[in-house]
């Protein structure tokens, strides 16, 4: 038995892949910088993330490509959105850093 043969359809299912892709990229990118604020709120968005990686796998299953979870398939690094909150706090300097920079400052 031979394989499929790549067809008309094809090609329509990989650009419907790739704008998908492009839209879970835009979501990602919302994640890292946390503008997903002005437009969402914490549930909408993270119904909104579920819904793009669901469709993109959808979309990938029709054009042959990877799942999301497969080898080969694009990572787009979703980050949680508590990770995202954790990483922006402004952390506290550690005692020595904090001496050794009024020290440095100090006329002698």
């Amino acid at each position: 038995m031979s394989a499929p043969q790549p067809g008309w359809y094809d090609s329509i299912a990989r650009r419907w892949l790739a704008l998908v892709e492009r839209r879970q990229q835009h979501f990602v990118e919302l994640s890292e910088t946390g503008r997903w604020r002005h437009y969402y709120t914490r549930a909408e968005f993270l119904d909104e993330m579920r819904k793009v990686v669901r469709l993109r796998d959808q979309w990938a299953a029709i054009a042959g490509a990877p799942l999301s979870g497969e080898v080969g398939a694009p990572s787009g690094q979703v980050v949680s959105l508590d990770e995202e909150r954790s990483a922006r706090r402004p952390r506290a300097r550690a005692p020595h850093q904090a001496d050794a920079a009024t020290t440095a400052s100090s006329p002698d």
